[in-house]
């Protein structure tokens, strides 16, 4: 499910929960609401609320982690693919054409990487022809000195990592929360919200601000979603670099 539509149900049910709370006051007879009642809930919410702040935190920065984890290998396959063809053009005419397949690949390489995070791919992994092609050209130069012969094996080994560098993109599955846990999670915040509309007159401003923390609380969620999912949403890693990390041939 989309991480704002997610977010959003989270944050309705956080208000469906001053509600409630509202709804319970009404309902309880008064010495249920009692001073020591008061203490006691408090105590279990702010265990509750604890606990709940600890987990989003924790959420937070193992999203981060993911996130910058696949916006560095992104960054590295755009180098090593600078850097391929600057060892090719430093190899001389010959490679001329392969640098030219190169160029023809990249757009949709980096198609191919986007789709396969946009749709949750579960198929297996399947290399490319064109990319395969293309490594199996260089390692079929025919070197005639030795410079020609240490770019070649330079190249070669650039080919390698890329390929590295491609398989562990695809192994990565990010860190969307599961849905147990964020309906856990949810339920933890609908009694947070509850307990402070139990105990208290629920007037427009403090239905104001309760719904401001919810926002906020819910805010924090869609972050952590948005950042499970760098290929996607209002975080996605821009793929302009990649597309754009090699110009023409110059003449």
């Amino acid at each position: 499910m989309h991480p704002l539509i997610l977010s959003s149900i989270i944050f309705v049910l956080m208000l469906g929960g001053i509600i409630v709370g509202t709804w319970l006051r009404s309902m309880l007879p008064q010495h249920h609401l009692s001073k020591d009642t008061q203490d006691t809930v408090r105590l279990g919410v702010g265990l509750i609320a604890t606990m709940a702040a600890l987990v989003v935190g924790l959420l937070i920065a193992a999203a981060k982690s993911s996130y910058d984890t696949q916006s560095g290998q992104i960054k590295q396959i755009t180098a090593d693919i600078i850097l391929l063809d600057s060892l090719l053009a430093q190899y001389g005419p010959e490679p001329l054409a392969l640098r030219e397949q190169i160029r023809a690949v990249i757009p949709s390489f980096v198609d191919r990487i986007w789709q396969e995070k946009e749709t949750n791919r579960t198929a297996p992994y399947q290399a490319s022809a064109s990319a395969e092609r293309i490594y199996l050209q260089i390692q079929a130069l025919s070197p005639q000195n030795s410079v020609q012969q240490s770019l070649q094996a330079r190249a070669v080994q650039i080919c390698n990592d890329l390929i590295q560098a491609r398989l562990l993109l695809f192994t990565e599955t990010g860190t969307s929360i599961p849905l147990p846990f964020l309906a856990v999670l949810a339920f933890w915040l609908i009694i947070i919200f509850a307990s402070f509309s139990l105990f208290s007159t629920l007037n427009a401003t403090v239905f104001i601000a309760l719904s401001v923390f919810a926002l906020s609380a819910a805010c924090a969620i869609f972050l952590i979603l948005e950042l499970g999912g760098p290929f996607t949403g209002l975080l996605m890693i821009s793929s302009t670099p990649l597309r754009e990390a090699l110009g023409p041939i110059g003449p």
